[in-house]
């Protein structure tokens, strides 16, 4: 493979603790595979060996960088620093698993700012957390911070934090006439920075958020409320989410005045009154938010929390700007504690990430396409669709990889709510669901969009609130362009409701045997199932629903596209009758075990219906054959464990690459875009390869039958 090379700029700590310029040589790390057990260090570039402390400097130091905007070229690892002498000859020294300087300035104790220490995660905690430290319980690991920060002999090294990954610490020294004062604070202060030092992103309040950082952020929240409240993990999920939604509220109706209510001074949430004063706000807040939104909110619906438990939920996120921060870091936080706390039994509700983002590049969704899950769960196709969507007006605009300047950042905000608004559209038969995903279209679109309540197997006709409306805006055959979803599958949860199933009569709920002499299926005439599977259905429901030329991607097990049973091939024959094969692309079993707890195989399917004419040509024979893109996915980057896999040499070292990420840093007082150059270890998933092989192949062959735009054929 070609070498990599990285070039950091980053100012070296010799041997006696003076700060010299790097070397050429220094600055470029050759980095081109990794022995296993090693990463790349994010502020060296270096490999180093990847412990469970490593793990936890490695995301507390891409925090800094994407948060803070605190340069690179601005942090040491591991750099010592004298904490006390006793008699001339003799000195003790401490270690700061991250050090931070003077912005600029080489890497010396006397332009040290700021100072992290880092301790492995502890074991049995992690996703499963349910108890968040307070300052006061934990003292020793704060004193150690102390010494490390020094007194008022160092009163430049103002700011501290001590992380293990889920708890996390931070002081400010305040130095005076008679000595350093430690204060506990609820983050780094982001408006002013360290005293002398300019390596803070933004004058601004909030800031935007890192993707791993965000999720720690949510989950802290939820573990704090379901450990420290007693509150069972469901009723702390929601509590959570009616502050998320809150928060969400307060950025759009204050955005440009500076008097948002969700918000917490860096010390007042160490204050029983400064604690009050949070709740206060934050309750009438949510007051609004209930008037505002009465189709997502009922009037008994209420924050039942502590004063102290909403203020230290305030003080993890109000800081963070969600309105500017990327919909794909929100989308995957949101994801992951709403897919945690609301699956089902067999994973039903939760399609893989992966799998998703691979289902929205291939149907390929425009900005004037209206787009439908019928069985939305928690929003993961509704989600991906506006990151798609996004991501292509960057790349139109030739600024894909870039963060947003201001006004970028109005301007796709205020363009995905105008599409949320208007083509967005899901549907799910639990109202949790429902709701769930309603606030996960407002985190990202600052819209509720169109979730509707009812049974789409079952639609147009149901007695659930959300049938009436969805009859206005997505009648069957209408108006939907693009279709994707996960249906509920398996033979444990049969469909037998007669009211349900005559729908389906004259299509896929029919009894099918073998003629004994042709081996041809045939229908049979005396008889008919008392009940079906429900992914049977949805095929048939996924076809009617899109209008004629419509797109749909469904997830469906491989026995009904291989199973030789009669059943089955005529839901193969009905398929082809009523639309066109766009793709078929298969998964391992991995896919499913790890997020959904579902051992099975599965298929992305992908489809387009086809125009009366078009299936009279098929029913007539003179349908033209055409190609069809199949592929096989035996990797998609994790284990049945879930453990990461990555692509390795022959030798058995893994595989590294560079990557340039854009970031808006404040360097030296100014704002500027520079990129920054990482070298990574190269995921093993063979589904973003399969996305862009099925590019190549449409460049080629373009989609068959009629572009429902020209009412012309589209291709053969």
């Amino acid at each position: 493979m070609e070498e990599l090379t990285l070039d950091l700029g980053i100012p070296q700590q010799s041997e006696d603790g003076a700060g010299r310029a790097a070397t050429a040589e220094e600055t470029q790390p050759q980095v081109t595979a990794l022995e296993e057990g090693q990463i790349v260090d994010y502020i060296t570039g270096e490999a180093i060996k990847e412990t469970e402390k490593e793990k936890v400097r490695q995301r507390t130091a891409r925090a800094l960088v994407h948060e803070h905007g605190i340069d690179p070229a601005d942090m040491a690892r591991d750099f010592r620093v004298t904490v006390s002498e006793e008699g001339a000859k003799r000195k003790r020294t401490k270690t700061a698993d991250i050090a931070i300087f003077e912005s600029g300035a080489v890497h010396i104790t006397a332009n040290l700012r700021r100072v992290v220490i880092c301790k492995p995660e502890p074991k049995g905690r992690g996703k499963n957390v349910v108890k968040i430290r307070e300052p006061a319980q934990a003292e020793k690991d704060l004193e150690a911070l102390q010494e490390l920060m020094g007194n008022e002999d160092r009163p430049l090294c103002a700011d501290g934090m001590w992380t293990d990954g889920v708890d996390y610490f931070f002081l400010k020294k305040v130095v005076s006439d008679f000595g350093a004062d430690f204060e506990d604070r609820s983050d780094w202060a982001v408006a002013d920075g360290t005293l002398g030092s300019r390596t803070v992103a933004s004058h601004q309040r909030l800031r935007r958020a890192e993707p791993e950082r965000l999720k720690i952020a949510f989950r802290r929240c939820h573990n704090y409320i379901h450990g420290n409240e007693g509150m069972p993990k469901d009723a702390a999920f929601w509590q959570f989410l009616y502050l998320l939604f809150a928060k969400m509220y307060d950025e759009r109706v204050s955005r440009g005045t500076g008097h948002g209510r969700f918000h917490t001074g860096l010390k007042e949430m160490f204050d029983p009154d400064g604690r009050a004063a949070i709740s206060a706000r934050v309750r009438e807040l949510f007051e609004d938010v209930k008037r505002e939104y009465k189709d997502v909110f009922k009037p008994t619906d209420e924050i039942t929390l502590s004063d102290r438990a909403l203020a230290f939920i305030v003080s993890e996120i109000a800081s963070y700007d969600l309105s500017g921060t990327d919909v794909d870091a929100k989308g995957i936080a949101y994801q992951e504690l709403v897919g945690t706390n609301l699956r089902g039994d067999r994973g039903q509700y939760f399609t893989p990430r992966g799998a998703v983002n691979l289902m929205v590049e291939i149907l390929d969704p425009k900005d004037y396409e209206t787009v439908l899950d019928p069985t939305c769960g928690t929003g993961g196709f509704l989600q991906a669709t506006l990151k798609h969507l996004r991501d292509t007006w960057k790349k139109e605009a030739g600024t894909y990889g870039f963060p947003d300047n201001d006004e970028e950042r109005e301007r796709y905000r205020d363009k995905l709510k105008e599409y949320a608004e208007k083509h967005l559209m899901g549907a799910d038969f639990d109202p949790f669901l429902v709701r769930a995903t309603t606030m996960a279209i407002m985190t990202l679109a600052e819209t509720t969009g169109n979730i509707f309540h009812m049974d789409s197997l079952g639609f147009p006709r149901g007695h659930l609130s959300g049938v009436e409306e969805a009859k206005k805006k997505i009648p069957l055959g209408k108006t939907v362009d693009v279709l994707l979803t996960n249906p509920p599958f398996g033979a444990d949860i049969p469909v037998s409701d007669e009211s349900v199933l005559g729908s389906f009569r004259d299509g896929i709920a029919k009894s099918w045997g073998r003629n004994k002499e042709t081996g041809e299926i045939e229908e049979s005439l005396t008889s008919r199932p008392g009940s079906m599977a429900p992914e049977q259905l949805f095929i048939q429901r996924a076809i009617e629903w899109v209008k004629p030329g419509g797109r749909i991607g469904i997830v469906l097990p491989n026995g009904i596209l291989s199973n030789p049973g009669p059943t089955d091939e005529a839901i193969r024959r009905y398929i082809l009758e009523h639309c066109w094969v766009l793709a078929s692309v298969e998964l391992p079993v991995e896919t499913f075990v790890v997020d959904a707890n579902v051992n099975i195989l599965t298929t992305l399917l992908f489809l387009k219906r086809k125009t009366d004419q078009e299936i009279r040509n098929h029913r007539l024979r003179t349908e033209k054959d055409y190609p069809v893109f199949m592929a096989v996915a035996e990797k998609v980057g994790f284990d049945r464990r879930g453990n990461d896999l990555f692509k390795r040499e022959p030798d058995g070292k893994i595989v590294v690459e560079t990557s340039v990420e854009q970031e808006r840093l404040r360097i030296r007082g100014k704002e500027v875009v520079r990129p920054l150059r990482r070298s990574k270890p190269v995921i093993d998933n063979d589904l973003p390869v399969i996305a862009e092989k099925y590019r190549e192949f449409r460049a080629k062959y373009s989609e068959p039958g009629a572009d429902p735009r020209q009412g012309t054929e589209a291709g053969t």
